[in-house]
C-alpha cells in the first residue's frame, strides 16, 4: 500500500512539474505583430491580421505563428540561425515579396546577434528563378513586432 501511494505521489509531482513548465514556456516568449497583408509560411497562406510568434518547445528553431483572433490561422515552422552583421534594436519579421505574394523569410529579435531564417519553399524558389530570368530580385519587406 505504501509503495502504491509513493508511486501516485511521484506521478502527481511529475504532472505538476510538466504543467508548470509548459505554462512558463507558453507565456514567456510570445511576441505580437500586426501583419497588413496575406503571407505564406511553409506553403500555408495566412491572412493579414494580428499574430503571435512563439517557440513551440525548448529547441530554439521550432516556432509557431498564430492569429490572435482566429486561432486556426497558424503555421509551425523550423528556422536556421544566421549571424547578423549588427545587433537590431527592434524585433522584426522579414518577408520576401514576389508581385503580390509575401513569404516569411526570417525573424530578427531585438538585442540578438543572430536572426532565425526560414528555408525557401519550392514555390518561393520557383518565383525567385522566374524573376532572376528578368534580372529582378524579390523586394524585402520588414514588419516591426510589438
Amino acid at each position: 500500500m505504501k509503495k502504491l501511494l509513493g508511486v501516485m505521489a511521484a506521478g502527481c509531482l511529475l504532472t505538476l512539474l510538466v504543467v508548470v513548465s509548459a505554462q512558463a514556456q507558453d507565456s514567456g516568449s510570445a511576441i505580437r505583430v500586426s501583419i497588413p497583408f496575406d503571407f505564406i509560411v511553409e506553403g500555408k497562406t495566412l491572412s493579414a491580421g494580428q499574430y503571435e510568434v512563439r517557440r513551440i518547445n525548448d529547441e530554439p528553431t521550432g516556432l509557431l505563428i498564430q492569429n490572435i483572433y482566429h486561432r486556426r490561422d497558424e503555421a509551425l515552422f523550423q528556422t536556421e540561425p544566421r549571424d547578423e552583421r549588427r545587433t537590431s534594436n527592434h524585433s522584426l519579421l522579414v518577408f520576401h515579396r514576389y508581385n503580390d505574394s509575401y513569404f516569411l523569410a526570417e525573424i530578427v529579435s531585438a538585442g540578438e546577434e543572430r536572426a532565425e531564417e526560414l528555408r525557401p519553399t519550392r514555390e518561393e524558389r520557383h518565383l525567385r528563378s522566374e524573376m532572376a530570368k528578368n534580372n529582378l530580385e524579390p523586394e524585402t519587406v520588414t514588419v516591426a513586432m510589438n
